[in-house]
């Protein structure tokens, strides 16, 4: 039964982390898909923000 609930979990982790199957949902997995960084407070002066990683205060941001 257990055993369910640990598929079931890592499944819906697997979903969220493809492209299109969550309509504009930032998480980790893809921004560093893109080649970005989470940064906690903002880029720095050679980047740019592409996204944000799970919440508006962590962004996402990758080499201009």
């Amino acid at each position: 039964m257990r055993l369910r609930y640990l598929l079931l979990a890592f499944l819906l982790a697997v979903l969220l982390s493809v492209p299109g199957f969550t309509k504009d949902i930032g998480n980790t997995v893809s921004c560093l898909g893109n080649k970005g960084v989470c940064v906690p407070v903002k880029c720095g002066p050679k980047m740019k923000q592409i996204g944000t990683c799970g919440s508006p205060k962590v962004k996402c941001c990758r080499r201009k």
